[in-house]
């Protein structure tokens, strides 16, 4: 493993000229880094990491083993991404096809994303939200957001430690306070978002 200005690489790691790494990230073996890509501090770009053209990476993100971050994807801070989960950055993909277009997804702050889950583009997962593993997403997650399936179905509500929330606090006309029986710390979600939780 190499170390330059902070930013450890493993000398099997491909990091194309132009990227941007912040200080205090680690990058394993195998993993390729396009030259137009920007990852923040202190991350964890695991073994066979894939990080696209134009991807834009937040401080302190671990993307676990076999992940392919592709052109069109925005992580922001503190987010985990499994083993072998998969984003995609087209809707309608032909190998024969010159025309396609990139299609956008945000990975907000938080967020988790379990192994072997697939990310539909054009997409938000919300704050501190929870991918369940192997669950295929096709429609934005709200923040805290616990979702699992495929196609993935919302099922619940998370903490910011990623613990379900199950104990209701109080209400208002606009949103639910409900309380983490681990951390005990009060998390705000919008009724809206309630409603949109099967049961």
């Amino acid at each position: 493993m190499s170390q330059m200005s902070d930013v450890f690489i493993h000398p099997l790691a491909v990091i194309d000229e132009g990227a941007k790494i912040g200080e205090g990230t680690r990058i394993w073996h195998f993993a390729h880094v396009r030259g137009t890509a920007k990852i923040g501090k202190d991350c964890t770009i695991g073994k066979d990491v894939y990080i696209d053209a134009d991807v834009v990476i937040g401080n302190n993100v671990k993307i676990q083993n076999g992940v392919s971050v592709y052109n069109g994807v925005t992580i922001e801070d503190d987010v985990f991404c499994g083993p072998h989960m998969t984003f995609t950055n087209d809707l309608y993909p032909r190998a024969f096809s010159a025309s396609w277009e990139i299609m956008k997804t945000t990975v907000k702050r938080g967020a988790s994303i379990g192994a072997h889950a697939t990310i539909i583009c054009n997409i938000t997962l919300g704050e501190f939200c929870m991918i369940g593993s192997g669950a295929v997403v096709t429609h934005d997650v709200p923040p805290y957001g616990l979702v699992l399936g495929n196609p993935a179905r919302l099922v619940g509500f998370v903490c910011k430690c990623g613990q379900p929330l199950s104990e209701e606090v109080s209400r208002s006309d606009k949103s639910i306070i409900m309380r983490c029986a681990k951390c005990d710390s009060e998390i705000e979600i919008l009724k809206a978002d309630f409603k949109k939780k099967v049961r």
